[in-house]
């Protein structure tokens, strides 16, 4: 369904725009119907800006966004606005979704205007409270209200039933449970598990592991804007391959474990794999060489790329970044 190829993103910055900040490098995924794939990293890694490109947001510097087989990349208005009956985004902070000095159903009669108006109003009412009952909310409760006479775990289920009425494919959800409370997160996750059983794509960016875990088919992993590890999610999380990767795991706390017991099992994968590094021994096993790589076009010298290690799982260079030497020696 959505297949994004070697997209980048490069920001002008200082005073005359001299300078460049490469904030995603040549990053490449796929999401498909009925999946979930998390976007995964800390702050500054580049997976909010990835999904902005989707959503059109921002424009990209390079690389290609397809989506049902047809090039997005770049779409004029009216292009524009059909791809938005397919695909739509949900962000961390629902009450900057909403205009604070009107009823949030002012929201959904705006939606009506732009993408329904030959819909009768008895048609329209039928179809918003499907959409409302299908994120467990009552109409009552919520359409003549003010944002902050609700919650922000209402809010976050008005916007994604927002986005169910355009009878949309795929939801770009970007850290859309961060600023709920425990209680609320998780109905917005089982929220999320029951749209992808109706066969809904999701790209679910977050910094949170135990998020990704919970709630994804597949895992890219992010570092300075680039993919250093992606694949099913029980294979990335049960083996992390990356140093970066490991490094994220061994950071989250564990209530089946001590952290000595944790602390001990990545000592030994550190020591499993120390001084080399998966993604140049695939490439030297494949006969290859990273130089004839480059040479050859396939592989940006800015970055290396991705190995396939195991079956669907991904690694790339174990350098953390693209400045940093290779702990092969490569």
């Amino acid at each position: 369904m959505l297949t994004i190829e070697a997209l980048d993103k490069v920001y002008k910055t200082g005073t005359f725009g001299t300078s460049d900040l490469h904030a995603v490098r040549k990053v490449s995924l796929d999401v498909q119907r009925g999946e979930v794939v998390s976007l995964i990293g800390e702050s500054g890694s580049g997976k909010s800006t990835i999904g902005k490109m989707v959503l059109h947001l921002l424009d990209s510097t390079g690389g290609s966004i397809t989506f049902d087989g047809r090039d997005v990349t770049r779409l004029g208005f009216r292009a524009r606005r059909d791809y938005y009956r397919k695909v739509q985004g949900v962000f961390q902070d629902p009450f900057s979704s909403f205009n604070p000095i009107f009823k949030v159903d002012r929201t959904f009669e705006t939606l009506r205007r732009s993408y329904f108006p030959r819909v009768s109003g008895a048609a329209w009412r039928e179809k918003l409270e499907e959409a409302l009952g299908a994120v467990s909310l009552e109409p009552g409760d919520t359409l003549g209200k003010f944002p902050h006479q609700l919650s922000g775990g209402q809010l976050q289920r008005l916007l994604i039933a927002r986005a169910l009425l355009l009878d949309i494919e795929l939801l770009v959800a970007d850290e859309i449970i961060s600023m709920l409370d425990a209680s609320t997160r998780i109905d917005v996750l089982n929220l999320l598990g029951e749209l992808k059983g109706r066969g809904l794509g999701i790209l679910f960016v977050t910094h949170d592991l135990s998020l990704g875990n919970y709630v994804s088919d597949r895992v890219v992993i992010l570092y300075k804007g680039r993919v250093v590890e992606r694949g099913a999610t029980a294979a990335v999380f049960d083996d992390p391959l990356h140093p970066y990767t490991r490094d994220l795991l061994a950071s989250v706390p564990h209530l089946d474990r001590t952290w000595e017991e944790v602390e001990a099992e990545e000592s030994a994968r550190s020591a499993r794999l120390a001084g080399r590094c998966l993604y140049h021994e695939a490439l030297a096993a494949q006969g290859r060489a990273l130089g004839d790589e480059v040479a050859a076009g396939n592989t940006p010298a800015d970055d290396v790329g991705l190995v396939e290690h195991a079956p669907g799982h991904f690694v790339g260079c174990f350098r953390k970044a693209a400045d940093e030497e290779c702990p092969a020696g490569v």
